[in-house]
C-alpha cells in the first residue's frame, strides 16, 4: 500500500465535494436572502487530538491507533449574514433588518402543514386577500409565529382593494386601523435549523423559538449574501488542489512504474 495514493484521493474527493457546495452558492446568488454555505475540513492534527485526549481506556494496552489517509470532509455549514438590501418600491415586499425570520404555513405535495422560516418577504396578496408567499403559502402572524401554529386563524387577511402600510415592528395598517401583525421569530441556536430548499428553514427538535427585536423594511428585499467574486476566487483555488492532487497520483504511479519495470527486473 502506498499511502501517499490515498492521501491524494481524499484531497481530491474532499475538493469535489467543497466545489458541489461552492457551485450551489453561485447557482443562488439571485435567491432573495439565500445564505450562503461553506465547508470544514478534519486535519490530521484534530485526530491526533483526539487520540491523546481520549481516557476511555487508561491503563489498558492497546495498538498506537488508526493511521489517518489524508483529509475529511469536517460539516456544511450555512454562513447567516445579512445581505445586501435592494428597494423594491413594492408594498407586499418586505426585509428583516438584524436577527430573526419570517414565518409561513408550509404545504408539502401530501397536504401536510407545518410551519417553516425564512427571511424572504417577497410576498403577494392572493385573490382571497391573504398575505402569502410567491409560492401560495400562507404568512403567519405575530401569534402563529411564536406559538409555531400554522392554523388558519394566524394567516393574515387583507383588502386587495385598500392601500397597505406595514411599520418597522410589523403592524399592517390599512384605512388607518391595524389589521395584523406580519410575525417575527429568532432561534435560540442556529444549529438547530435546517436547510428545506432554497431558503425556507426547519426549526430540529431541541431548538426554540424567541422573540426578536428586529425591524422590518416595507418596500425592501434582502440579497443573498453570496459574493460572486470571493466565489470564483474560491473556485480556482480548489480546482488547483485539485490539480495538486491528481499530480501527486501521477508522479507516484510512475514511481511505482519504474520500481516495478525497471528496477525489479532481473
Amino acid at each position: 500500500m502506498v499511502k501517499g495514493l490515498y492521501t491524494a484521493h481524499t484531497g481530491m474527493v474532499n475538493e469535489m465535494k467543497r466545489l458541489d457546495i461552492l457551485a450551489n452558492n453561485l447557482a443562488n446568488a439571485d435567491t432573495t436572502a439565500y445564505k450562503k454555505e461553506g465547508t470544514t475540513s478534519r486535519t490530521f492534527a484534530d485526530e491526533m487530538s483526539l487520540r491523546i485526549k481520549d481516557s476511555s481506556n487508561m491503563g489498558i494496552p492497546k495498538k498506537l491507533g488508526d493511521i489517518t489517509y489524508g483529509v475529511h470532509l469536517g460539516q456544511v455549514y450555512t454562513d447567516y449574514s445579512t445581505g445586501n438590501f435592494k428597494v423594491t418600491d413594492n408594498t407586499t415586499d418586505f426585509a428583516i433588518e438584524g436577527n430573526g425570520f419570517f414565518a409561513v404555513a408550509f404545504t408539502d405535495k401530501q397536504g401536510n402543514t407545518s410551519v417553516k422560516y425564512t427571511r424572504d418577504g417577497a410576498f403577494t396578496v392572493n385573490k382571497e386577500g391573504y398575505l402569502v408567499t410567491k409560492d401560495g403559502d400562507y404568512v403567519l402572524n405575530a401569534t402563529g409565529a411564536m406559538n409555531g401554529d400554522p392554523g388558519q386563524n394566524n394567516y393574515i387577511r387583507l383588502d386587495p382593494n385598500a392601500a397597505i402600510t406595514v411599520n418597522k415592528l410589523g403592524y399592517v395598517m390599512q384605512n388607518n386601523q391595524i389589521v395584523g401583525t406580519i410575525g417575527m421569530v429568532d432561534v435560540d441556536n442556529y444549529d438547530y435549523l435546517e436547510k428545506y430548499g432554497e431558503n425556507l428553514y426547519n426549526l430540529l427538535p431541541g431548538g426554540n423559538r424567541i422573540a426578536t427585536d428586529a425591524n422590518i423594511e416595507q418596500g425592501t428585499l434582502e440579497t443573498s449574501n453570496v459574493n460572486v467574486v470571493n466565489e470564483m476566487v474560491n473556485m480556482i483555488t480548489i480546482q488547483r488542489a485539485y490539480e495538486a492532487g491528481q499530480k501527486v497520483i501521477t508522479s507516484i504511479d510512475g514511481t511505482l512504474d519504474r520500481a516495478v519495470n525497471n528496477v525489479g527486473k532481473v
